[in-house]
């Protein structure tokens, strides 16, 4: 961040910053997506072990080392840290809100435009055209 504090030189030096910042802001989406993943595995976990009896065993990995413990002592400790990762992934959204208005004054500032590519140009007329692909309708009522 040290070089966003002085001019950018020339125009490479812009667009070195420029992608380093969308490197950081999809970054941050690939670990909030992984984190989203933890949560959702953590929930089903929950769901699959409160209606159980609380004294029987359950197996839990802990650094790499699988322990028996029984769902008593299991239930609370899942959730806390359902409940932790979740508090990441808040944090994580609103450091991606942030860099996302980083990069939008950055762009303002510079008058950064992304270009489409060719291909995506063409594939987005094509849609347009024919969205109903496939699909061969005849005339209703027609007994031919």
């Amino acid at each position: 961040m040290a070089a966003r504090a002085e001019e950018p030189i020339n125009e490479q030096a812009v667009a070195n910053i420029y992608g380093s910042m969308r490197a950081e802001i999809n970054q941050i989406y690939s670990k909030i997506t992984e984190l989203e993943m933890e949560v959702s595995e953590h929930s089903l976990v929950i769901n699959a072990v409160q209606p159980l009896d609380p004294s029987r065993r359950c197996y839990r990995m802990i650094g790499g080392v699988l322990v028996e413990r029984t769902i008593k002592e299991v239930l609370p400790a899942v959730q806390r840290n359902k409940e932790g990762i979740e508090e990441v992934i808040a944090r994580l959204n609103e450091a991606l809100e942030k860099k996302k208005k980083e990069i939008s004054d950055f762009e303002t500032k510079y008058k950064i435009r992304m270009r489409k590519p060719d291909a995506e140009v063409k594939e987005e007329s094509g849609r347009k055209e024919g969205s109903a692909q496939g699909v061969l309708v005849g005339p209703a009522g027609s007994n031919e």
